[in-house]
């Protein structure tokens, strides 16, 4: 049996706005996030705080669900970091 690999939390990070890129203008709710992300609502919902706090995603309260949106900001620094991923990955590092 492998041992288990754990994401940090800039992995978790990148997951979550990986699923709100893919929500588009119509943004994402939380279980989607939670759901396509692999983690638990309340994980979920700390994440996204930061990430809004930090300008990377919009929170949207409609009538039923609060949805989140990425940010153009949010978009720039996730092609910076897929391109990061992409570089580590090839030198078979972990971050």
């Amino acid at each position: 049996m492998s041992k288990q690999q754990y994401r940090s939390e800039m992995g978790i990070m990148g997951d979550i706005l990986d699923v709100t890129v893919d929500g588009g203008r119509e943004g994402v709710i939380i279980s989607a996030i939670s759901r396509k992300a692999n983690l638990s609502h309340y994980a979920v919902l700390d994440k996204c705080e930061k990430l809004v706090t930090a300008g990377l995603v919009d929170s949207v309260k409609n009538d039923r669900n609060r949805l989140f949106m990425i940010t153009e900001k949010g978009l720039e620094f996730f092609q910076e970091f897929r391109r990061f991923q992409n570089l580590v990955e090839s030198m078979n590092l972990r971050y």
